[in-house]
């Protein structure tokens, strides 16, 4: 029997094959290295199949039963796999950036070292799942079952700290933050907020989002200054799960402000 993988966006054929089963044509496509990019296989029993290193990026996999799989250094980017069963799936490495996996099974899964950033985690079971050292980064997570939230960020530290605390603030040339929230923000001056969010399920929500220095420098842009802010963990309101380096504090007090040239955002005048 003739198998067909088709393109999800303009119906084209990418790969066809005499064989057994649509698990065998993927397999044999992958092999030959087909370009697999958008693939339509909603919905295919792909139980136990080896796609390992496979381009399926965009692809869409709605519903696909992935049970055992092995996609270990697959690039699944943007890929639509909501709802699929990932049961025990082998994703070492895989590259999930922005990949739709709301609902999906991933219990027992094998996620080290998988890149997650801005992937749809929302209800997803993550029980048992290995996230060792992968990139969670702006991955949504509301509802997931079974994530840890302490293997999410490394700000956690923030509340085992005693004394004071610094992190950065990111502001425009009027000493407002970059979404302009009303607040403005001056060395030796404290700032403060009432009822700042502390549900940790929201990335971006009321109160004073500070960061990391290195969140600051990549979202710095021509103007901006990055403050040092000093708070006490009594003062955080909530460090988001998966954050990028943002998290939120009802006050803090400005204490300074970092040498942009000394920390390499601008060169030095020579």
């Amino acid at each position: 029997m003739e198998f067909k993988i088709t393109n999800r966006f303009s119906g084209s054929i990418s790969f066809s094959l005499e064989t057994e089963s649509l698990k065998l044509c993927l397999e044999a496509a992958v092999k030959a290295e087909a370009n697999l990019r958008g693939a339509n296989l909603r919905g295919a029993n792909l139980r136990g199949a080896n796609l390992r290193e496979a381009n399926l990026l965009g692809a869409d996999l709605l519903g696909a039963d992935l049970l055992g799989a092995n996609l270990r250094g697959a690039d699944l980017r943007g890929a639509n796999l909501r709802g699929a069963d990932l049961l025990g799936a082998n994703l070492r490495g895989a590259d999930l950036r922005g990949a739709d996996l709301l609902g999906a099974n991933l219990r027992g899964a094998d996620l080290r070292g998988a890149n997650l950033r801005g992937a749809d985690l929302r209800g997803a079971n993550l029980r048992g799942a290995d996230l060792r050292e992968a990139d969670l980064r702006e991955a949504d997570l509301r509802e997931a079952d079974g994530v840890n939230k302490f293997i999410t960020t490394p700000l956690y530290l923030l509340l085992d700290q005693i004394g004071k605390i610094r992190a950065y603030k990111l502001v425009n040339a009027e000493n407002e933050g970059p979404y302009r929230g009303g607040l403005v923000y001056k060395i030796g001056k404290s700032v403060s907020v009432k009822n700042p969010c502390a549900d940790e399920q929201q990335q971006c929500a009321a109160g004073i989002s500070l960061a990391t220095l290195d969140w600051c420098i990549k979202e710095w842009r021509e103007g901006y200054k990055i403050l040092i802010c000093e708070f006490a963990r009594k003062d955080i309101a909530a460090i988001p799960i998966a954050t990028d380096g943002k998290f939120r504090v009802s006050r803090c007090k400005i204490v300074g402000e970092k040498d942009l040239q000394e920390i390499g955002v601008i060169k030095k005048e020579e």
